[in-house]
């Protein structure tokens, strides 16, 4: 290969193609992406998603989808379903139907019994801490256990009585016989089959004993002949483990290489921390619009192309670092300016009287999305009661202020020019009403008036405007790396303003037909969607219009 096609690749692709090259495997290039069914995926899942799916997919290769199940306390169909709904939402088909490492059982069983006849794996009836206590430091050299060197035909009796329910759970577990004075912790001849009298969502009561993930991961890739086991740097010191099986065993020698993972600013990525704001009520569930899940992130509106974007852009690294939520953001905010439609929406309406305009209701043209020709046009009622933001009204407002005020003049969107001519106010001197005269040559797209007007407000019918509620989607933590404050609970970094939920909003009538699927553009607002879980016209913010990443490149 030359030293030119080097550098336009990652360090991944440079061994793909180097074991293309060679011939190693007949030329095959087989992926997986191996999720435990105990929780939603998350923003680190889409990276490793992304990476296995399309470097099988650059060298017409496949990928499985293999659940690894092997622990029946903490697993469940839902988060099966929801695992490959967030996959086929994504945009990835994988190869066959879904794999699971429970398909496995009587095959690592056999491996594990193999492990004992070649003197390579021992039970042990120690306590956790017993053996905890036993496995050193990571500058300590561990010490073998008392029953280590038990006989062959002794572990496999013993093996073979908890495979048959005859001991509690806790009462024993199979290690491997590797090393206990490494280096490498996972060596310390590491637990590779535990006792669980628990019910299994897919074997049920068959088994009460379960592989240890350590064993079954590994095993189940070379079960499936995958030739690259791409997987996140968490698993480099998994590796050795994983290559000693495979030569203990004899078994197909797949490859594990390991990328930085996916962490992202504002974010978390550990299921059992995800999993406590769920069950603790800080949101309403796993697909909450706040929630750095795949399906939070879609209720919240990121497009899935936006997604994949942002892997792409992140890139394959070797070292772990922090992406900044402004990077995803930006590439979220680049897909909708093209997609979605631009509508108006008043968030908090106070009303004007165009005093001039004895029309009744008129429907005035406008573009769906200027960036789209073919997105078409649309009709909006117009009269002479209308409702601004209160903001874009002041009594005396400064020098260059180019919003209304009395004697000002503005152009309302899509619509004519107006002059603010009076207004009225409570005993508290709030303003209640806003009065103005329009140019009625001044319409929207054929403009003979003369006029100047500085400032552009979006505005909406007060007689055929919706009603609807608009849910504010702020950051979920306040600290940009919430879970690296070991000596606190992420809970405390909490942001009680993540949800700012609006129920006076005003709308014209087109949101009444929108799907949930369809993203919208609230006019100097920000990019919003249907929220598919509510009841009624409820909109999820998914972004704000200001671009702060695109500032700083």
């Amino acid at each position: 290969m030359t030293e030119e096609k080097y550098k336009a690749l990652n360090f991944i692709e440079q061994i793909l193609e180097e074991d293309l090259e060679s011939g190693k495997h007949q030329g095959r290039v087989h992926t997986r992406f191996p999720p435990e069914p105990n929780g939603y995926l998350h923003i680190g899942h889409t990276k490793a998603i992304c990476v296995n799916f399309e470097l099988a997919k650059k060298y017409g290769g496949k990928t499985n989808l293999r659940f690894d199940d092997t622990n029946p306390t903490t697993e469940d169909t839902e988060y099966v379903e929801a695992i490959k709904r967030d996959i086929e939402w994504l945009g990835f088909e994988w190869n066959d139907e879904p794999y699971f490492a429970s398909d496995y059982f009587p095959q690592l069983y056999k491996f594990a019994v193999k492990l004992i006849e070649d003197g390579n794996a021992y039970v042990d009836p120690s306590s956790a801490e017993e053996i905890a206590a036993l496995k050193g430091t990571p500058t300590e050299p561990g010490k073998n256990s008392p029953y280590r060197d038990r006989p062959i035909a002794e572990n496999l009796q013993l093996f073979a009585e908890m495979k048959e329910g005859k001991h509690a759970d806790g009462a024993m577990v199979l290690r491997a016989k590797v090393d206990m004075t490494s280096p490498n912790m996972h060596m310390r001849d590491p637990v590779i089959y535990r006792i669980k009298h628990a019910h299994h969502h897919r074997t049920g009561d068959t088994w009460c004993i379960y592989p240890m993930y350590d064993f079954a991961h590994g095993q189940s890739d070379s079960i499936e002949e995958i030739t690259h086991s791409l997987c996140s740097l968490e698993f480099i010191h998994h590796r050795a483990l994983y290559n000693w099986f495979i030569e203990k065993l004899g078994i197909f020698p797949s490859r594990q290489i390991e990328f930085a993972r996916m962490n992202v600013s504002y974010m978390i990525t550990s299921k059992r921390k995800l999993l406590k704001l769920v069950n603790d009520g800080f949101v309403t569930g796993w697909d909450d619009p706040r929630m750095p899940t795949v399906s939070g992130m879609r209720r919240k509106g990121y497009p899935a192309s936006a997604i994949r974007t942002f892997c792409d852009k992140v890139g394959v690294a070797k070292r772990d670092n922090l992406i900044e939520v402004e990077l995803l953001e930006s590439c979220v905010r680049e897909d909708l300016n093209a997609i979605s439609t631009r509508v108006m929406v008043v968030t908090d309406p106070i009303k004007l009287t165009i005093t001039n305009f004895d029309q009744g209701t008129i429907l005035l043209p406008a573009d769906n999305n200027p960036e789209d020709e073919a997105a078409g046009k649309r009709e909006v009622p117009f009269s002479s009661e209308i409702f601004i933001e209160r903001d874009d009204f002041m009594i005396d407002p400064p020098k260059k202020y180019f919003r209304l005020g009395p004697d000002r003049t503005v152009r309302l969107k899509n619509a004519f020019i107006i002059t603010c001519t009076d207004y009225q106010t409570d005993a508290d001197g709030n303003v209640t009403e806003i009065m103005a005269t329009y140019y009625p040559d001044s319409k929207s797209g054929s403009d003979t008036s003369g006029v100047k007007a500085k400032g552009t407000l979006h505005w909406v019918d007060a007689k055929e405007s919706l009603p609807i509620a608009i849910h504010e989607i702020g950051r979920l933590f306040t600290d940009p790396t919430p879970a690296s404050h070991e000596d606190k609970e992420i809970t405390e970094f909490f942001n009680d303003e993540s949800l700012i939920i609006n129920d006076n909003a005003r709308a014209e009538p087109y949101l009444a037909s929108v799907k949930y699927d369809e993203h919208l553009q609230f006019m100097r607002k920000g990019y919003y969607i249907l929220d598919e879980n509510a009841d009624g016209l409820v909109f999820n913010k998914t972004v704000n219009l200001k671009d702060s990443w695109a500032k700083k490149k």
